[in-house]
């Protein structure tokens, strides 16, 4: 028997190699951004929305309420609720309890802060 020699089979070239893949610093930093705005956000967002106080219904605090007559002023409730305070602090603190933006009408009912009522 005349047994052919077994050849081994002849070597395949290879591809090319792939390149790994490479980030420059740019790049990177670009990458970082890219992860960090969300996380700043997110954050900025908790930090502005996690420390409100809960707003009760008052149940503890007493208040007293007015109604308005024709002609009265804040000015002249503060005489009368605050005479030995300064009539510009009653007035701001009765206009941001009510939340008065306009001008006051006969017959609205306003609320008085408690440190001014007796």
């Amino acid at each position: 028997m005349n047994a052919a020699p077994v050849l081994a089979p002849a070597a395949q070239p290879r591809s090319a190699a792939q390149p790994r893949l490479r980030i420059t610093r740019r790049g990177r930093a670009v990458l970082m951004t890219l992860i960090a705005i969300p996380i700043v956000i997110a954050a900025l967002f908790f930090a502005l929305n996690g420390g409100g106080a809960m707003a009760g219904n008052g149940a503890g605090v007493a208040l007293e309420q007015v109604t308005i007559e024709p002609g009265q002023t804040l000015w002249g409730l503060a005489e009368q609720y605050a005479p030995h305070s300064d009539p510009r602090d009653f007035v701001a603190d009765v206009v941001n309890l009510n939340g008065i933006v306009d001008v006051l009408e006969a017959g609205q009912v306003v609320d008085i802060p408690a440190q001014y009522t007796n």
